[in-house]
């Protein structure tokens, strides 16, 4: 099951992450840039989760972050 946040609580998780996790956001872009090429959303949650012990809000909004920025280097 997943859970739906707004993007004001995306916002809000994003801006925690370097106090809660003790490194930059940047840093984590950078780390799910350079692991492995997973393709699913959710394969790349379980991996941060798995590797990084990060909690599951913090994984979900990393890469949820991560594609946010890909796509609009895409597009922008």
């Amino acid at each position: 099951m997943s859970v739906e946040f707004s993007e004001q609580t995306h916002r809000n998780m994003i801006d925690r992450i370097p106090q809660t996790t003790g490194r930059e956001v940047s840093d984590w872009l950078r780390t799910v840039d350079e692991g492995p090429s997973l393709v699913r959303f959710e394969e790349k949650v379980s991996w941060l989760l798995g590797a990084h012990e990060l909690s599951y809000g913090q994984a979900k909004a990393i890469i949820h972050e991560y594609d946010l920025r890909r796509a609009a280097r895409r597009f922008g």
